[in-house]
């Protein structure tokens, strides 16, 4: 399996702080935001990464990450995302580096207390489709949301005013490769993008989704509201740990 971070977008919700660097390149504790997504990788054994940035600040990622030794990684991939199409945009660039292997996604701005290695084992057992990862949030208005029928996901809603579940779908998500076939027959929503709710819910429909509950604290920290959360929480009790 291989993994992609997505770190691109304008991080406008973080203005003026982004006006001067990509948010993924902000600091959360003690490390810089894009650390935690790759250790994550790292930590489920996945040792091939690519990380799809964009903006003016897209060079401040090879500075900063060289060729991924320091993570223990034999190298470090990257690539370019023109623009802010959306989640699934970013996602189409890494169709030549997935050559045809199932991949982690992971979202630059995710932040996980425990290690997703059972996740990520669980799926390579499943053997094709895809698999999400669900929290119990407070706020699940601000993210991408599963109406449950039962034990079944039966379809993600994208950041409802009226969410049918208290659950977030947190940003890690493990497709087949099939999922860059699912992508160009999407079209944009009414924010102009390509959803990864739209590519989560094609498998949905199709029966190729599975799903578990993440163990652990989860948060995304694209507001200064999350950062905070974030920082507080790494400080307190870590990120990442087997």
């Amino acid at each position: 399996m291989k993994g992609v971070i997505l770190a691109g977008g304008l991080g406008t919700r973080l203005h003026p702080l982004t006006k001067v660097t990509n948010k993924h390149l902000l600091p959360v504790y003690r490390k810089p935001m894009i650390y935690y997504p790759i250790e994550a990788m790292v930590a489920a054994g996945i040792r091939d990464v690519l990380v799809v940035t964009g903006g003016n600040s897209a060079g401040d990622f090879l500075k900063l990450l060289g060729n991924g030794s320091d993570f223990g990684l034999p190298t470090m991939n990257y690539t370019y995302q023109e623009g802010e199409g959306g989640i699934a945009d970013a996602l189409r660039l890494a169709r030549h580096f997935a050559d045809d292997d199932p991949i982690c996604v992971i979202l630059g701005d995710n932040i996980f207390e425990m290690s997703v290695k059972h996740a990520v084992d669980d799926y390579r057992k499943q053997g094709g489709g895809a698999r999400i990862l669900l929290k119990e949030v407070p706020d699940p208005e601000r993210f991408g949301v599963p109406v449950l029928d039962g034990e079944k996901v039966v379809r993600i809603e994208e950041k409802p005013k009226n969410p049918q579940s208290q659950y977030a779908v947190v940003g890690l998500y493990m497709f087949d490769p099939h999922v860059f076939e699912v992508i160009e027959t999407l079209q944009p929503s009414n924010r102009g993008e390509l959803e990864i709710t739209d590519v989560n819910n094609w498998y949905i429909d199709n029966g190729k989704m599975s799903w578990s509950v993440l163990d652990g604290w989860w948060t995304d920290a694209g507001t200064f509201d999350s950062l905070l959360r974030a920082s507080q929480l790494v400080a307190k009790t870590g990120a990442n740990n087997a």
